[in-house]
């Protein structure tokens, strides 16, 4: 008699079961995924997707929201979301765990930004690259230096420049006839980006980065806040949706590995009109962009670019310097 060698597949409940009775204490949907690594558990899981956390985080979503009190599982947190087993949590004081929780996170933080070698300018470079030839971009940028600014009164330019502003000129994409007929039409192709840079997303820092892109970058056609890593939380990303349909800023996230594979997670609401009185604001304020001004004007009127824009790195300068920097996606 043959004996039956077929392998029962692991499914994902069983994945997360194996994990928690292992783990014993609550685990955000991407910290179940990784313990379930640590362990060796998710060897005996198949999953062709590239995010399986993601996956894990909708069963037990779906799970707790169907089932409620009944449910197997429960949510201890929100930000970030982390779940445990019914049965674990009468034996788990809530509140010290999410106490000891939030103190491991910001000190763990406040090492890492310790150990960094680069800091916010330093992806400037980076955006440079990718917005250069992005399809949806395919712009120009330039860095705006905030201690370029005028001396004011404390507080009256806080917020007021954003990191990069950026411009698209339609010279490569039309033909001389097309904009020649935009001009007499009184029509542009040109359009204006504004990047605010952040190295690091959380739910933490998320209000208060937002609205410094709303208050610096919502003068252009789109505006964008623009990160390296965000917190894996999935209602955190709930939240940036939120804000961005109800202002507009768009959110971009870097790849530290592949920079041209960067991404724009929601795109920002296209803004027919520039604010024309914050334009002007901002280059009676700052050089920088007020050159740029000059700039963008110039290769207008010459139908070409000829101006000096921050410098596009090569592939091989963007690896080279993402490297010496220890640049990385956490």
């Amino acid at each position: 008699m043959q004996k039956n060698n077929t392998m029962v597949k692991m499914t994902f409940w069983d994945l997360i079961n194996a994990t928690f009775e292992k783990v014993k204490e609550p685990l955000s949907s991407k910290e179940i995924w990784l313990k379930s690594e640590e362990f060796g558990i998710s060897k005996k899981f198949e999953t062709t997707g590239k995010t399986p956390w993601a996956t894990i985080g909708a069963y037990l979503y779906t799970e707790i929201n169907n089932n409620g009190e009944k449910s197997k599982y429960i949510q201890i947190s929100e930000r970030p979301a982390r779940f445990l087993t019914r049965e674990l949590g009468k034996e788990l004081d809530i509140e010290k765990f999410s106490k000891d929780k939030q103190k491991e996170s910001d000190t763990k933080e406040k090492i890492e930004l310790k150990k960094k070698k680069f800091n916010e300018r330093d992806l400037h470079p980076l955006i440079v690259a990718f917005t250069k030839t992005d399809t949806h971009f395919k712009a120009h940028l330039k860095t705006i230096f905030h201690e370029n600014s005028r001396k004011t009164k404390k507080g009256l330019n806080e917020w007021l420049h954003p990191d990069l502003v950026g411009v698209y000129f339609p010279f490569k994409d039309y033909t001389n006839e097309t904009v020649e007929i935009q001009r007499g039409l009184s029509i542009s192709s040109v359009k204006l980006f504004s990047f605010e840079l952040k190295i690091n997303i959380s739910f933490g820092n998320l209000r208060e980065y937002y609205f410094q892109a709303v208050s610096n970058s919502s003068w252009a056609n789109e505006g964008y806040l623009v990160t390296l890593n965000i917190q894996d939380d999935s209602t955190l990303l709930d939240e940036i949706r939120r804000l961005n349909n109800a202002f507009g800023i768009g959110l971009t996230q870097l790849n530290a590995e592949n920079i041209y594979e960067s991404q724009i997670i929601f795109p920002a609401r296209e803004n027919p009109e520039i604010d024309w009185d914050t334009v002007n604001r901002l280059a009676k304020e700052n050089i920088n962009f007020n050159n740029f001004l000059k700039d963008m004007s110039e290769d207008i009127k010459l139908g070409k670019v000829k101006s000096d824009y921050d410098k596009v790195l090569t592939p091989e300068e963007v690896e080279k310097f993402i490297n010496d920097k220890e640049i990385i996606n956490n």
